[in-house]
């Protein structure tokens, strides 16, 4: 009798669950994502409202709120869109900032936007934390590669890098200790990648044309080549990371299709180290030189889209860009030297030139992508470099690559 009784209730309990669930009410957002539309639903008991100054007893009050919610369906939209498009995870981290834009602008409220983007990394399952440092709060992932200029702290062996030290601008973490909130989300375990291999299918429509030109052999070459003013958004707060990532960075479709087969054509003809030369002295003269300390305040590395948009570019990006152009029209071996000032490439050639450098036995010809004051030739390097010790950074083998 008893089970039976047991039976009936849990019967009951289920139908009674089953109508608030059918009773909960939702709000739709829509918005456009590079290469499609993101469509979500989102149960208004999910919609919470926080107090804007930060808080460790305002967190768990959040996170004890949004977890009894049916956030799920919410959840398997931005996990189909990753998949479905194939977004490494920075740009996955994007659409959690414009989705947590869209249900808690961060205009309104700072400390809510970030919540909200704290409770989607988590919930799609990576290491995400959260910290408060005098009424700031401080968002941190999980991350094991190598990232030079924004703070990070240390457990347990795992490193974890501040994905909103941009918002505050300068922040000093040694006057403003922050104190780490303690919430374990089960599932959230996985690190964090910088890594960018794949650019979004932007929509063609989304494109526009820029006139590059530049002067080889005393002919003047023009280029109308495609850009796309939201490769700057991507990157707006894209940390320094280490120069295996940052070399290998993509152009996207239209870009790649605007330029890589007009180079293809003008290399036509050009023995392997005429084609080099002329990628030199493009990569050279098509951009005008400004260095980032100048133009930001801090140093600040383009991808290879980025130079071809931007009017100003340093040292770092048109070796990126130079580096990316030689692998996709060559594919030959490189190497990345780092100096005090100053970042290089040298290419190693079918047939070595000289005034060649040999690295892990193989010989390498220093080809300048960056304006110098003497019109520097395969091989040459500027009078400052010619002393200075170097760093090979990067090693690019076309045969052994990962």
């Amino acid at each position: 009798m008893r089970r039976l009784v047991k039976l009936i209730y849990f019967a009951f309990l289920v139908i009674f669950v089953g109508q608030l669930k059918a009773q909960e009410q939702y709000q739709g957002y829509s918005f456009e994502f590079y290469e499609g539309t993101v469509n979500l639903r989102v149960p208004e008991s999910a919609i919470i409202q926080t107090d804007s100054v930060p808080g460790d007893k305002a967190v768990h009050k959040f996170y004890d709120q949004i977890k009894r919610t049916d956030y799920q369906a919410l959840l398997s939209s931005l996990l189909n869109y990753k998949e479905t498009h194939n977004l490494n995870d920075w740009l996955y981290y994007q659409l959690v900032r414009k989705t947590a834009q869209q249900i808690a602008p961060k205009k309104e409220n700072y400390f809510r936007y970030t919540l909200y983007k704290w409770f989607l990394l988590t919930h799609s399952g990576y290491d995400a934390r959260l910290a408060i440092a005098n009424h700031k709060i401080i968002f941190y992932v999980r991350n094991a590669e190598d990232i030079m200029d924004i703070p990070f702290f240390t457990v347990a062996g795992n490193k974890y890098m501040c994905l909103n030290y941009h918002d505050y601008g300068k922040f000093d973490f040694s006057k403003e200790v922050a104190i780490p909130v303690k919430i374990d989300v089960p599932g959230a375990k996985n690190e964090f990648s910088y890594k960018v291999t794949r650019m979004p299918e932007f929509k063609p429509e989304d494109y526009s044309e820029k006139d590059i030109k530049f002067s080889y052999k005393q002919k003047v070459y023009h280029f109308k080549v495609k850009v796309n003013p939201e490769v700057q958004n991507i990157f707006a707060n894209y940390p320094v990371v280490d120069f295996a990532t940052y070399f290998n960075i993509p152009l996207s479709h239209e870009t790649y299709g605007s330029l890589i087969p007009v180079l293809k054509k003008a290399l036509e003809g050009k023995n392997q180290k005429k084609g080099i030369e002329y990628l030199m002295n493009f990569t050279r003269y098509a951009f005008l030189y400004q260095d980032d300390n100048q133009l930001f305040g801090k140093e600040k590395r383009f991808s290879p889209e980025q130079t071809l948009f931007s009017e100003y570019s340093d040292c770092d990006d048109r070796a990126a860009l130079f580096f990316y152009l030689v692998k996709e029209l060559y594919n030959l071996p490189m190497i990345a030297l780092l100096y005090p000032t100053h970042i290089t490439v040298a290419v190693a050639f079918d047939k070595p030139t000289a005034n060649s450098i040999i690295y892990q036995g193989t010989h390498y010809s220093i080809c300048e992508p960056t304006p110098q004051a003497a019109n520097l030739k395969i091989g040459q390097l500027s009078v400052k470099q010619q002393n200075a010790a170097y760093t090979v950074v990067y090693h690019y083998d076309p045969h052994n690559s990962n």
